[in-house]
């Protein structure tokens, strides 16, 4: 079979998803086009030799819509016969995106692939792609007559469920800045006079955390979910933010015939749903498929990603797999470097992929949890 390589990354920072932000006035399209640039040119690559470049955003409307991948690898100076695709998976769609380039791969119709996500929250905002006040329609909603919850609730739901506590929680949020803050990421693309995340917040504590109210509770939830006992706030959850980042994707002989190294192997990945109530609880399923899939053991694996929607999620999935923490997100999370939605999966990869080269571990597996209760998931082995 053949077999899909990472042969590198390269990521923006993250800014701020508001008008003040950093990254505010670039354009999405500009931003993705940076990045390839840069793959480009640190890789001495011939652009008609790119098959394909995939790109996932949550919002794909105004000026994330229209086909951002396409539009550019044209702005990046790619020849117009590569094509360009956008992929929504919600908070997985960068993720997505990489996988579909590993599986075009896998099946013979891809060698060479840029893919990855942006969001640009501070110009998209979230809920722009929404169709009126009704996006789901009356057959989803006469199946779910009282809606389908806030994630912040269903953050709430698992905390509930788990038996989290506010300490526990802030005290995870805590360890995303201050991992976050001492790593060096080797991925990192300064675009402009913007050359760090704006996220990370290096002088918070507990007791700064323990301070901020509860986010999401209001009289209509409290009602419908009295067991919440209402512990997720803006601190422990993932900040709404501006930032891209991509993968280059080869097959491991085109990656030998051009000369590029080859740092890891996509050896399987997943898809699945789960209760869109709880919504965020598929990144257990989703583990469990994937180990089930690849023949591999929690045991087996050196290094977890576990998305940073909310501490709650990566604090239940550890509980439930039983999995220590020092292995779960060694550089931090998305509490600390923010989530611009689309462009989360592939600055999970980087991540991993250098947990990876520095401690000599094998075997890395990345989860996004996503809207609607689906998840993707992705196990990759270092190669050197």
């Amino acid at each position: 079979m053949r077999r899909p390589v990472i042969v590198d990354l390269a990521r923006s920072p993250f800014g701020r998803g508001k008008e003040t932000g950093a990254l505010h006035r670039v354009h999405p399209v500009d931003l993705v086009a940076t990045l390839i640039e840069h793959l480009v040119a640190k890789h001495g690559l011939d652009g008609a030799r790119i098959d394909d470049v995939l790109v996932g955003s949550s919002i794909p409307v105004a000026e994330q819509g229209g086909n951002v991948g396409r539009h550019a690898a044209l702005a990046a100076g790619l020849p117009p016969s590569v094509p360009g695709m956008q992929v929504d998976r919600k908070c997985g769609s960068g993720q997505q995106a990489i996988e579909l380039a590993a599986h075009g791969i896998i099946a013979g119709t891809y060698d060479l692939v840029l893919a990855g996500g942006v969001e640009m929250m501070s110009v998209v905002p979230m809920r722009a792609n929404r169709m009126g006040k009704d996006s789901h329609g009356p057959k989803l909603r006469a199946r779910f007559p009282e809606g389908l919850p806030h994630q912040g609730v269903s953050a709430e739901l698992i905390s509930a469920r788990w038996g989290l506590t506010r300490e526990a929680i802030d005290a995870f949020a805590l360890r995303s800045h201050e991992r976050a803050a001492a790593f060096r990421d080797p991925f990192l693309v300064p675009v402009g006079d913007v050359v760090a995340d704006e996220g990370i917040r290096h002088d918070t504590s507990l007791a700064k955390l323990a301070a901020l109210p509860p986010a999401f509770r209001d009289e209509e939830a409290a009602r419908r979910w009295p067991e919440i006992d209402w512990r997720i706030t803006a601190g422990n959850a993932s900040q709404v933010s501006d930032g891209a980042a991509l993968a280059l994707v080869a097959s491991e002989e085109t990656a030998a015939a051009l000369g590029l190294r080859r740092r890891a192997r996509i050896v399987a990945t997943t898809v699945v749903g789960d209760d869109p109530i709880l919504a965020l609880t598929a990144v257990i399923p989703a583990t469990r498929r994937l180990l089930a899939r690849s023949g591999m053991r929690l045991a087996d694996i050196g290094r977890f990603e576990v998305s940073e929607a909310f501490a709650s999620v990566v604090l239940a999935w550890a509980k439930e797999l039983e999995v220590p923490l020092e292995k779960v997100n060694v550089h931090g999370g998305a509490i600390a470097f923010g989530h611009p939605v689309g462009a989360s999966g592939p600055r999970l990869l980087g991540s991993l992929v250098a947990a990876l080269e520095e401690s000599g571990e094998r075997f890395g597996l990345q989860v996004m949890c996503e809207g609607g209760g689906m998840s993707n998931a992705m196990l990759i082995e270092r190669l050197g």
